[in-house]
């Protein structure tokens, strides 16, 4: 029975002093450091992610395990039911039994508000059209909580470019808002590579039992010159001035990228920016018309030419 409360004390002590010393385990625990260190070799057999990173360093936990008992994944959660089973029958008193039970359940309590908190957070997301009209209520809810907990989603997603619908599994790493919109960024098991998904069109979603990590990528680097969502391979540097008409409405706007704004003697806005995909951001430009010039590069100003042109004959009146 001791040495089960004093596995338990073991673990708080980890948590909430991270770096804490073998010497310092056995003062609060009043044992000796030889059992400290036995009681330290069961926990790691249990797989509970304990660290000594050398000498004088002392002990913390490996990665989210350090949050416990808030906010496991499942598989901590199961390591952490193991421990009675390593346990000699002896120890497992009554006492044991009552402390280990109120961890668990404190879990199990936190694991239900956790789904309450994602349902409430999903109900009030903008999915560039209200939540109430997307073909199933439960899908942003299950990819937050996948996101959250690091699971492995089994979809079924439709890829407008193509009009195909597939079945694939992503590890979704991130949910970040566009547009009015919310994309997915995450690992495409079917591609093997990292993609960006918009979320009204997974038209279904299934958490798998499987996790993930996110050391595959770095969400700053990913989209470093991605002007919202399309990332291409290109490499753009755009000039473009803007009449000092709307040059402080453009000094305010928040962009993805950091462009460099220069103000010009007569007023107007020199921007300068370098990305990796042209089409959303000549989008961009154009909604401000003849207050959006583009300077460089020479070819896109061809290109706007033309497409000028081409608007002008759509509205041309034939006599």
């Amino acid at each position: 029975m001791e040495r089960l409360i004093r596995l338990l004390r073991i673990i708080q002590l980890i948590q909430s002093h991270p770096g804490v010393k073998a010497k310092e385990l056995a003062a609060v625990c009043e044992t000796t450091e030889r059992t400290i260190y036995r009681d330290l070799e069961l926990l790691s057999v249990a797989n509970i992610p304990i660290s000594n990173e050398g000498r004088g360093k002392g002990y913390k936990f490996i990665g989210y395990f350090k949050q416990y008992p808030m906010n496991w994944n499942e598989d901590e959660y199961n390591s952490f039911r193991l421990l009675p089973v390593l346990l000699a029958e002896q120890y497992q008193t009554k006492a044991f039994r009552s402390a280990y039970e109120k961890v668990m359940a404190t879990h199990a309590a936190e694991k239900i508000e956790r789904k309450k908190v994602i349902s409430d957070f999903s109900k009030v997301i903008q999915n560039g059209k209200l939540h109430s009209e997307m073909k199933d209520h439960t899908i942003l809810s299950k990819i937050t909580e996948a996101v959250l907990s690091m699971y492995t989603i089994e979809a079924v997603y439709h890829t407008q470019s193509r009009n195909a619908t597939t079945k694939r599994k992503i590890d979704p790493y991130f949910l970040i808002p566009r547009n009015n919109r919310l994309y997915v960024i995450g690992y495409c098991h079917k591609n093997k590579d990292i993609r960006t998904f918009r979320l009204n069109r997974f038209q279904n979603v299934e958490i798998l039992a499987e996790t993930f990590t996110r050391d595959k990528i770095n969400l700053e680097k990913y989209l470093q010159y991605t002007w919202s969502v399309i990332r291409g391979d290109k490499e753009i540097r755009f000039k473009v001035k803007f009449s000092k008409n709307i040059a402080r409405y453009i000094k305010e706007e928040e962009f993805n990228v950091k462009p460099t704004l220069t103000e010009l003697p007569d007023g107007n806005l020199l921007f300068e920016v370098t990305l990796n995909d042209d089409l959303e951001f000549i989008q961009w430009i154009m909604k401000y018309g003849p207050d959006a010039e583009i300077l460089e590069p020479k070819e896109y100003r061809k290109r706007l030419k033309e497409k000028l042109r081409q608007w002008v004959e759509i509205y041309e009146v034939k006599i």
